[in-house]
């Protein structure tokens, strides 16, 4: 009876979302206590739209689909927009940092691809870049290597936003 009532929320949950998911990891916690040691789950989870927006969340729980659907709630608050060029790339490049995990992102030329390892590339994917290229720098935690690219992503400007914080027009920028 529980379990129909969580499928059905499942259910509802996929379809009333506008956003992809992608698990990024999935990770068994354990707490000693007195009685023993008790079991849970961690998830990471990166969703986005393909159209220059994405987000990051974790959540935690007794069961893995629990903890999945917890780390996608927590990822569809925490989503940002990004500004692509040309609905392909980014504007200029950008180093992202967690712990220490650096992510280094950098924009590429048309047709050149995705060119990103692991957590990157899923949050990469998910945000619609199409041309990028990608360097890990330092530890390859997984969930530190996804929360730097976010930080990276976090740190593109538009022309525009910096021609209006410089009072130029955009033309005077990149010419």
């Amino acid at each position: 009876m529980k379990e129909d009532r969580k499928n059905k929320k499942q259910e509802f949950a996929k379809k009333t979302s506008p956003y992809e998911e992608k698990v990024i990891s999935i990770g068994r916690v354990s707490k000693t206590t007195k009685g023993g040691r008790s079991m849970r789950f961690s998830a990471t989870v990166a969703v986005g739209d393909r159209k220059g927006r994405v987000g990051l969340g974790t959540g935690k729980a007794n069961e893995v689909p629990e903890a999945i659907s917890k780390a996608i709630k927590a990822a569809e608050k925490n989503v940002i927009k990004i500004n692509l060029v040309e609905d392909r790339t980014l504007s200029h490049e950008a180093i992202g940092v967690c712990g220490a995990a650096k992510v280094l992102i950098r924009p590429a030329k048309a047709g050149r691809g995705i060119i990103a390892g692991g957590p990157v590339r899923n949050v990469l994917e998910l945000a619609g870049v199409k041309d990028i290229v990608s360097k890990s720098l330092g530890s390859n935690t997984q969930i530190n290597t996804a929360k730097a690219a976010m930080n990276a992503l976090k740190q593109q400007r538009s022309a525009s936003h910096i021609a209006s914080l410089r009072g130029k027009k955009v033309e005077e920028i990149i010419g």
